[in-house]
């Protein structure tokens, strides 16, 4: 079995709020906010996003979720400070956080990652006991892997035709976005399989799963969270499992017309989070 004294990883808020300052905007004090179609598209930086987060960063906490497993924690922290935003690595929130729980209380120490180098060895160092290799592969662990091969699908589909293999997925999306289109995401990977070995993952991680917030949850009354994003079936569902208030921004995936027949409305509608005060 895994034993590690440092606690979960990444070290979200580990010891309290990010600043013992008052300040709030709207009584919101505890700002998670996703990325793609929400901070910025792709490589693009959404504007007015940016400037809010610039503006009240003395006044509030921040912090940034994301279901993308491509890249590990530090190419977030350089893509947000190219833009100005000086995030740390306690801030950041992503599926990682309950899957190296998972394999923690699991006793998992060998598994097959389908997955990026940056974000594998992102995992590795999360988890420096876990092997990873197709040899004795306990789990195939599915990631957003945009490196992905044949080979990768190969391997994976054969471990993945043994009943005794745990099957794990990072997160649900079906597409990710970009500029010029969506793109086949984590959940597109998992149709895949289901099609080729009849399986589907036994635990899925990140967005809508309350467990990605960490321990937000118990460091802030819930009143004073809110969570923004741009999809109703990830983001703002997550707000809705963690009984959080949600800011839909439209600057992403989903369009007004998308919240006809949603039975909670958001919290606040805006084009993008330059709109809030």
């Amino acid at each position: 079995m895994i034993h590690d004294d440092r606690g979960a990883w990444p070290p979200v808020a580990a010891h309290g709020p990010l600043r013992a300052k008052p300040g709030s905007v709207l009584g919101k004090r505890c700002f998670v906010l996703d990325l793609d179609g929400t901070v910025y598209l792709g490589d693009k930086p959404i504007k007015g996003a940016v400037e809010f987060i610039r503006r009240r960063w003395e006044d509030c906490d921040f912090y940034f979720l994301s279901n993308n497993t491509s890249r590990g924690p530090a190419a977030y922290i350089k893509k947000l400070g190219g833009m100005g935003i000086p995030a740390e690595a306690r801030q950041l929130l992503s599926p990682t956080l309950p899957l190296v729980a998972y394999l923690r209380e699991t006793g998992i120490e060998r598994a097959y990652l389908v997955g990026n180098r940056d974000y594998s060895g992102a995992l590795a160092e999360a988890v420096p006991e876990l092997h990873l290799g197709p040899e004795d592969a306990q789990a195939v662990i599915l990631a957003y892997d945009t490196e992905l091969t044949y080979e990768k699908l190969r391997i994976s589909a054969h471990l993945l035709q043994k009943p005794e293999t745990v099957y794990l997925a990072t997160h649900p999306d079906l597409v990710c976005p970009d500029p010029a289109g969506p793109l086949p995401d984590v959940g597109s990977f998992i149709a895949l399989y289901e099609k080729a070995v009849g399986r589907l993952p036994q635990r899925i991680f990140g967005k809508p799963d309350p467990a990605v917030l960490g321990t937000l949850p118990s460091l802030y009354p819930r009143e004073a969270m809110v969570i923004a994003g741009d999809r109703l079936s990830t983001d703002k569902k997550l707000a809705d499992n963690a009984g959080i208030d949600f800011i839909l921004v439209l600057s992403g995936e989903a369009k007004a017309d998308d919240l006809r027949g949603e039975e909670r409305l958001p919290w606040r509608t805006v084009r993008d989070l330059g709109e809030l005060s």
